[in-house]
C-alpha cells in the first residue's frame, strides 16, 4: 500500500528538483557584474574569479586599456556542468541573506562560511559573493530549510494514504476505517460511483474535513523571513580563545639547490628579528609555542614538514619564501583553518581565493592606487612635471602611466619634460604662482645624477620658485649619497617600508639586535631583521589580545612598527588580506625628516 505512495512522492520530488536545477543553471550561465574597487587590476580580478584576462576584455571592450574604480565589469560565469563548482552572485536590490539561501536552496550558514568577509555592514547591492555547492559546506538545519520544505511539498498530498481493497470490504467499511465519510472517499475515487469494489485495487484515502482544514492552516501560515541582522547573528561563529599561541616559521635557512647565499642571509636575519618579537611578547606574559622548520628551498622538504602531526594544530604559519611552496602551504592552511602570513612575495595569487592568507608585501596595483590617492590629496593644486632623464629607461612606466591617468581623471594638469644639460630650459615649464612638483620617470640613481644638480641650481638661483621632488621607495638606499640634496630640494618619496635610523624605536632595536647577535643588519631595503620583528610582533600581539576574533579587530591591534606599516583589508568576501599601508617620507627644506601617515 505504501509502495505506490512512495513512487508518486518520489516522482513529484524529482519534478520539483528539476525546476530548481533549471533555475540555478540559468543563474550560472552568461555573466555577473563586478564593481571595480581601488587597486584592482584585470590580473587581480581574473585571479579571484578563475577566468582569463582575455575573457574579461571580450565582454568589456576597452578594459585592457583602463579600468576605473566604481566601474561595473561583466565577468563570464562558466556554465556549471560540474556540480562541485561554486558560482558567483552579484547582490541585487532587495535581496537578503535569507532570500539568497532560499533561491539557491542552501543554508545561510553555508553562505557565511563560504564568504567570511560578508557581514551585515557590507551586505549591499553590487557586492559579489560566492555561492558554494552543498558538498563543500556542513549541512545544518536553519530557518531557510523550513521554506524549502514548503517548496518540495507535492500537491498529491491532497490524499494521505492508499488502501488495497481486500475481500468482503465495502465503501462503508473502508470509510469508517479511515474516519471519513463515504462521499469523501468517492470524491477521491470517482470510479466508486458505480458502487463496485474489486479485490486488489487501490483507493486514494483523502484527508477528512477536519484534517484538511488543519493542513491548509499549517501550509498557509507564512514562514518568518529573517532580516540580515537576524541571519548573521544566527550564524556568528563561536570562536575559541587562544591560551597558548602555536606559531610555525617555514623558511629556507640552509643552502639548497634553489637557495642562494644572499637569500639564506635574509631569511636568517628575518628569523632573528622574529625571535626578538617573541621574546618581547613573552616578557609581557604572552604564551607562545614556536615551531621552526628549515624548508631548504625544496618543495619535497616543505611537504614533509606539513605532514607532521603538530602542524595541523598551528594557529598561524609564517612563510614561505619561495613561490613554488605557495600552493602546498596555502592549501594546507585553508584545509586546516590556519592563518598563513606571507612576508616577502609581492605576487600571491592565492590571496584572492583563500581567506586565511595575509600578504604583507603590497601588490603593485594596490600599492600604486594608494600612492595616487595620497599624491592627489597632497599635491592636487600643484604644477606637476614629469622628468625624463634616464635615456629611455622605462622601469617606472606602469607607475607613471597610472599616475597620469589619475591626474587627468581628477582634472589636474601636468607637463612632460626631457632633461637637457641646461637648467634654464627646465624653468620654462615651471609656474611662479604654484608649487612645482618634479617626478622623475626613473627611480634609478643614474636619473638622480642628472636631475639633482639642475634642481639644486634652480633652488639657489631662483629661490622664489616653490618646488618639491617626488620619487620612489628605493631612494631610501641612496640617502648616504644624496641626503643633502634631498633636504635642499624638499623631497618626498613613497614606501610601505621605512625607518629613520635616528628614530628612538629604530635606535633601540638596532642596539638590541647587535647585542643579541654580535653583528649589524645588512644595509638593504627593507631591513629583514626589522621586518621579522614587525610581522612577528603584529600578528602574535593580535592573536594574544583577540584570539580567533583577530580578523574582526585588525584595525584595533595597537603596535608601533619599527619599519613596516600595517593596513590589512580583505580583497573580496571569500579571499584573504593584503597590506595597503603606504607612507610618504619627507626630507623637508628645514632639515626635518617626517614620515607622513595618511590614516
Amino acid at each position: 500500500m505504501k509502495f505506490i505512495q512512495s513512487v508518486f512522492l518520489a516522482l513529484a520530488l524529482m519534478a520539483g528538483s528539476s525546476i530548481k536545477v533549471m533555475a540555478q543553471a540559468s543563474a550560472e550561465s552568461g555573466y555577473f557584474l563586478h564593481t571595480v574597487t581601488k587597486g584592482q587590476s584585470l590580473y587581480s580580478i581574473s585571479s579571484m574569479y578563475n577566468v582569463t584576462i582575455d575573457d574579461i576584455v571580450r565582454l568589456n571592450p576597452g578594459s585592457d586599456k583602463q579600468i576605473r574604480e566604481g566601474a561595473a565589469l561583466k565577468i563570464p560565469q562558466a556554465t556549471n556542468n560540474n556540480s562541485e563548482k561554486p558560482v558567483f552572485h552579484t547582490i541585487q536590490t532587495g535581496e537578503t541573506l535569507y532570500r539568497l539561501s532560499v533561491k539557491y536552496n542552501i543554508t545561510t550558514q553555508a553562505i557565511c562560511q563560504a564568504n567570511p568577509g560578508l557581514s551585515t555592514e557590507n551586505f549591499r547591492t553590487g557586492q559579489v559573493i560566492i555561492i558554494p555547492v552543498k558538498s563543500e559546506t556542513k549541512q545544518v538545519q536553519d530557518t531557510p530549510q523550513a521554506a524549502t520544505k514548503e517548496e518540495t511539498t507535492v500537491k498529491m498530498n491532497d490524499w494521505k494514504d492508499m488502501h488495497k481493497v481486500e475481500r468482503k470490504e465495502t465503501i462503508f467499511s473502508i470509510s469508517r476505517e479511515y474516519g471519513i465519510t463515504e462521499e469523501e472517499l468517492i470524491a477521491a475515487n470517482p470510479e466508486l460511483k458505480k458502487g463496485k469494489l474489486k479485490k486488489g485495487t487501490f483507493l486514494f484515502i483523502p484527508y477528512g474535513k477536519n484534517e484538511k482544514q488543519a493542513q491548509q492552516q499549517e501550509t498557509t501560515t507564512p514562514v518568518k523571513e529573517l532580516t540580515n541582522e537576524e541571519a548573521f547573528s544566527q550564524n556568528e561563529e563561536l570562536k575559541k580563545d587562544i591560551k597558548t599561541i602555536k606559531a610555525a616559521v617555514l623558511l629556507p635557512f640552509m643552502a639548497g639547490s634553489t637557495t642562494n647565499q644572499d637569500e639564506q642571509l635574509r631569511m636568517v636575519e628575518y628569523y632573528e628579528g622574529f625571535l626578538m618579537a617573541v621574546d618581547s611578547l613573552k616578557k609581557q606574559g604572552v604564551s607562545i609555542d614556536l615551531y621552526t622548520y628549515d624548508t631548504k628551498g625544496k618543495t619535497a622538504t616543505t611537504n614533509n614538514i606539513l605532514a607532521k602531526k603538530e602542524m595541523k594544530e598551528m594557529d598561524i604559519i609564517f612563510g614561505p619564501a619561495n613561490t613554488q611552496d605557495m600552493d602546498a602551504l596555502a592549501s594546507f592552511a585553508d584545509k586546516n583553518d590556519i592563518r598563513l602570513v606571507v612576508p616577502f612575495a609581492p605576487k600571491v595569487d592565492e590571496v584572492f581565493k583563500n581567506p586565511h592568507i595575509y600578504q604583507v608585501n603590497t601588490p603593485q596595483s594596490y600599492l600604486y592606487s594608494e600612492v595616487y590617492e595620497h599624491f592627489t590629496r597632497k599635491f592636487g593644486d600643484c604644477n606637476v612635471i614629469f622628468l625624463n632623464a634616464s635615456n629611455g629607461d622605462r622601469e617606472k612606466d606602469d607607475f607613471i602611466k597610472g599616475l597620469k591617468s589619475e591626474l587627468r581623471n581628477d582634472g589636474i594638469s601636468y607637463r612632460d619634460f626631457t632633461v637637457t644639460g641646461n637648467f634654464y630650459e627646465l624653468t620654462t615649464v615651471m609656474d611662479t604662482l604654484k608649487n612645482n612638483v618634479f617626478i622623475p620617470t626613473s627611480g634609478k640613481s643614474t636619473a638622480l645624477v642628472k636631475i639633482l644638480p639642475q634642481l639644486t641650481q634652480i633652488r639657489r638661483e631662483r629661490p622664489h620658485y616653490n618646488m618639491n621632488l617626488f620619487g620612489y621607495p628605493e631612494w631610501q638606499t641612496y640617502t648616504n649619497d644624496y641626503l643633502a640634496s634631498f633636504y635642499e630640494i624638499d623631497t618626498y618619496f613613497y614606501s610601505s617600508f621605512y625607518t629613520n635610523n635616528l628614530f628612538p624605536a629604530a635606535v633601540n632595536f638596532t642596539h638590541s639586535y647587535r647585542r643579541w647577535y654580535s653583528k649589524d643588519m645588512a644595509n638593504i631595503y627593507p631591513k629583514y631583521g626589522m621586518l621579522g620583528y614587525d610581522t612577528g610582533y603584529f600578528f602574535l600581539k593580535g592573536l594574544s589580545k583577540y584570539g580567533n576574533k583577530m580578523e574582526e579587530n585588525l584595525s584595533s591591534i595597537q603596535v608601533t612598527p619599527i619599519q613596516t606599516g600595517f593596513k590589512f583589508e580583505r580583497v573580496n568576501n571569500w579571499g584573504g588580506f593584503i597590506n595597503r599601508k603606504v607612507f610618504f617620507v619627507h626630507f623637508s627644506k628645514d632639515y626635518e625628516l617626517i614620515k607622513l601617515d595618511f590614516e
